[in-house]
């Protein structure tokens, strides 16, 4: 086989994966859209919403495990599981420091997962530094201006603190997204985090509550997701064909 049917080789198969992939995405395209065509701002909390709420970011833990198989369990598989109790969690307003807690083990494993060798590391560059200091100003300056609105709550003794940690995760969530030379994993970390700022804004209610304040939390933090399992797909991937190549 000569260079040209190689290079043609290669494309087919990257095409017919792409395909593949796709189609393994559908249940999750379905099972958001259903979401949005079923939550309307008077639902009452209920076991049936949270599991609307929670399908999609399940299925795509399923396609994850399917494609990277047990490698990706303690990474971004369990980070997708938690991060389902996560959304169970805040359907009930009384839950939401548990729902917090379970998306803040996801953003662990998540950072677990962004320091393994199948992600190639991007940490010497200028622009590399210059988004983590970004990341690390905007981390702790939103934190802080969080804060008076934290104080206000009953549970500020508790709500406080744990935002607190909740805060230095999903940074350094990002952070080590950034490390990565992965284009999906950091535009899935970084959509996590505006998904996390617009929610904070209405729970602390830090700003009137706003119309379509839920379909812009939702659809980000979908698309976070969405974005975080195909990047560590693709880290998989292409962890396996640069060992073919080696072998051959």
């Amino acid at each position: 086989m000569d260079i040209l049917e190689t290079h043609a080789y290669h494309r087919r198969q990257r095409r017919n994966k792409s395909c593949a992939l796709f189609l393994s995405l559908l249940p999750f395209f379905l099972s958001a859209a259903l979401y949005f065509y079923l939550w309307t701002p008077a639902s009452p909390p209920s076991i049936m919403s949270a599991g609307v709420k929670s399908a999609p970011v399940l299925l795509l833990a399923a396609v994850v495990l399917s494609w990277n198989g047990g490698q990706s369990v303690l990474g971004v598989v369990g980070g997708l599981v938690f991060s389902a109790v996560g959304d169970c969690c805040l359907v009930w307003p009384e839950l939401f420091l548990h729902g917090m807690g379970a998306f803040a083990v996801a953003h662990l494993l998540y950072s677990v997962s962004f320091l393994s060798s199948r992600y190639t590391k991007n940490s010497s560059s200028c622009w590399s530094r210059f988004l983590y200091l970004i990341l690390f100003m905007v981390g702790g300056g939103y934190y802080t201006f969080l804060f008076p609105f934290l104080q206000k709550d009953p549970n500020s003794e508790v709500l406080t603190p744990a935002v607190g940690v909740y805060f230095v995760l999903i940074t350094l969530m990002g952070l080590l997204a950034a490390r990565t030379s992965n284009v999906a994993t950091l535009l899935g970390s970084l959509s996590f985090m505006v998904s996390d700022a617009m929610l904070s804004l209405q729970v602390f209610k830090v700003v009137a509550p706003m119309q379509h304040g839920n379909t812009v939390v939702m659809v980000t933090y979908y698309l976070a997701q969405l974005l975080i399992a195909v990047g560590d797909m693709q880290a998989v991937e292409d962890t396996d064909e640069f060992s073919k190549w080696k072998r051959s």
